[in-house]
Order: C-alpha cells, then structure tokens, then sequence
C-alpha cells in the first residue's frame, strides 16, 4: 500500500512543527508540504496529489473551513484547532476527524489509523510488536513482523541481517528467510543500536554476525553485503570497537 502523502495547513509556526514531527515517526505517512496560510495550500493541491490533509480552522484570509467548501474533491481531511465550537461543522463537511490542541501523538495516531482504515482496511501498514523479558534479557527479546497474513516471530539474536525492499524487508536468520511488510527505517528505530547497525541505506546487519569485514564490505553467513559510502565512517569504527573488545 503507498504512503499517504500529507500536508500540513497551519498559520502557528509550532503547530506546524509538532504535526511534522508526528508525521515523521510514522514510515506510512509522507509529508509533501506545509503551508502558513490556505491560499498557498489552494494553489498547491492544485499541483500535487495529496491524500491527507491536517487543516487548522482559524486562520487569516482564509478560515479551514471556507478553504475546504471552495475545493472540488478534497483529500481526506483532519480539522485541527484550538477551538471545540467548530466541531460540529468540520464533522458536517465529513472530515475524519476533528483534533484539539495541544495534540498528544497517541490522539494524532488514532486519527491516522482511523484515515488508514477508511482506505483499505485489510491492508494498513503493521506496527512490529517487540518485547524483552526483564529477567532473560537479550536472548529472549523479539519482534513479530507481517508476512503471508500471518504474524511470525523472529528472535532478536537469531537474526543476521535485515534487506530493504522498498515497502518491504527481508529478514535472514540461519534458518529462514521472510519477506515482510514493513520499511527498514522503521526497524532501524525500533531494534537495540547496540545489537544493530545500518550499514548501507538497504542493509541493516546484527554486530556480533559479522564474520568478516573491509573498507567496503561485511560478510555475514556466507552473504557479502555493501557498506555504504554515506555509513562507511561511523560502521568501520563501530566494527572496529567492537573488534578490539573481543580480542
């Protein structure tokens, strides 16, 4: 399923800033644009394909509202303000949803879900669900990943390496290999950066699976796999540390 591109409509520089942040954190999302005011939207819709819209209300020139009667087929809309009075009007122009400033990100990711939803209900992006046991530490933590309509459950330390496949990953342990619907970026956040490391802008690879590296390469289980030139720097003295301390 393709992002939703969004654009952001505010006239209070921090609202802007928030909503762009919260955009960020979420790899099904794409931010096109964000806009002070809703002429400079108008002219922009007209150019871009947006599907998302986060539309503040109060605004000079030109109120959310009015901005929204005066487009002809308007992107999913989400209404954000500081005032409750215009609710019931946003929900009378069939917005999905209606968010009340200051905007928490558990309230933003509820309106997300429920746009998500509205889309393609059987295929909205999902979430790894990970865990660690406390008292078993790094040898018991996991992480469920999508694949084949199923959940399937990789143990952190069994993993080797993970390959970016645009919307997708292929995570490679010794003994399985699952494509699974999920963005790379997003498990770059989510694994320990102590265990993991980005090596190349398709290629994540578990440190202590290295069996070999050069200036230019990491061999794990036989796969050699490229060291990026933007990550070169940071993953040879990473390796580099980490050699020294085993040895």
């Amino acid at each position: 399923m393709p992002n939703l591109k969004c654009l952001i409509v505010d006239d209070e520089p921090l609202a802007l800033d928030i909503l762009e942040t919260y955009i960020n954190r979420i790899d099904s999302l794409e931010l096109v644009a964000r806009c002070n005011n809703a002429i400079e939207a108008f002219n922009l819709i007209q150019q871009k394909d947006i599907d998302l819209l986060f539309l503040d209300i109060q605004m000079p020139k030109l109120t959310g509202i009015d901005f929204l009667k005066n487009i002809n087929n308007p992107p999913r809309v989400v209404f954000t303000t500081a005032y409750r009075d215009y609710a019931l009007e946003g929900y009378e122009l069939d917005a999905v949803d209606y968010l009340l400033k200051p905007i928490s990100f558990e309230r933003f990711l509820r309106a997300v879900n429920k746009v998500s939803q509205m889309n393609s209900p059987a295929q909205v992006t999902p979430i790894p669900i990970m865990a660690e046991s406390s008292s078993s530490g790094y040898d018991q933590a996991f992480i469920y990943l999508k694949a084949d309509k199923k959940m399937i459950k990789f143990l952190l330390k069994d993993i080797l390496y993970i390959e970016s496949l645009k919307d997708y990953v292929r995570v490679k342990t010794a003994h399985k290999e699952v494509v699974a619907y999920q963005k790379i970026s997003y498990l770059e956040e989510k694994l320990p950066e102590n265990k993991f490391l980005r090596v190349h802008r398709s290629f994540i690879v578990a440190i202590d699976k290295v069996e070999a590296f050069s200036a230019t390469l990491i061999e794990i289980n036989g796969k050699e796999i490229p060291i990026g030139r933007n990550y070169k720097n940071v993953v040879l003295k990473i390796l580099n540390q980490n050699n020294l301390l085993e040895s």
